[in-house]
């Protein structure tokens, strides 16, 4: 069975939504590991939950990437583990230095929860490997701080490595440099995201009852990791 780590730092509050999805609509076994562990143990990939993580004091994931448990998954994260972080998990990546450049306040500076439509630039990670290039995709969002900034360089390197993998399409809600919505480290194992994939899993939750793009993100990272597992052949020692 497919096992999955979900990172709970004080104030989450959508990890019982990224758990439902993994074991109510996937039979994945999902374990919760508080922020203050110092070892992770094994798993086949790793959640870090959108919500509000330590109060965002000074700037949204700043406390909770120095979390103890944040180096096991930095070390894991550069083993190549997959690792999807999601609003506020976003941007704990950033913050801890597995993905570049920084996610600030909206602009206008308005706390954004509706949803939206994006573009899908990059289906060769773990997460986006059931789209196609240029899919569009609806999903929700969800937050104050979603501007995603950084430097010249960066945002070239970026576009160089197609790291960026999702995009606002037709409308930039929040003021990201190129629409970002989602970006991805040099390996693709590593992706942060605004958007909310856990809240857009049931046609039920889903003003668009034709989609239901979420469950695609989730499809995609368990096929990844049962493609990759080894095939055990009968008698072998």
């Amino acid at each position: 069975m497919i096992k999955i780590g979900i990172i709970i730092f004080p104030g989450t509050n959508c990890d019982l939504d990224v758990f439902h999805v993994l074991a109510s609509l996937f039979n994945a076994d999902v374990k919760f590991i508080w922020h203050t562990k110092d070892k992770l143990g094994t798993f086949d990939a790793l959640i870090i939950p959108g919500g509000f993580a330590f109060g965002d004091r000074l700037r949204a994931g700043v406390i909770a990437a120095h979390s103890p448990i944040i180096n096991d998954v930095k070390r894991v994260g550069l083993d190549g583990t997959p690792i999807l972080g999601i609003c506020n998990g976003f941007q704990i990546l950033l913050e801890c230095g597995l993905l570049p450049g920084a996610l600030i306040v909206n602009k206008p500076a308005d706390f954004l929860c509706k949803w939206v439509t994006l573009k899908v630039l990059n289906n060769k990670t773990p997460f986006t490997n059931q789209f196609k290039i240029n899919n569009k995709v609806y999903l929700p969002i969800a937050h104050g701080e979603g501007r995603y900034v950084a430097d010249q360089e960066t945002m070239r390197e970026l576009q160089k490595k197609n790291r960026i993998v999702l995009k606002y399409f037709n409308d930039n809600p929040n003021g990201s440099f190129s629409s970002i919505a989602g970006i991805c480290n040099d390996y693709g194992n590593i992706l942060g995201i605004m958007p909310h994939p856990e809240r857009a899993c049931e046609k039920i939750l889903v003003p668009n009852k034709e989609a239901n793009d979420g469950l695609l993100i989730f499809e995609s990272l368990l096929s990844s990791i049962e493609k990759s597992k080894p095939i055990l052949k009968i008698g072998a020692s």
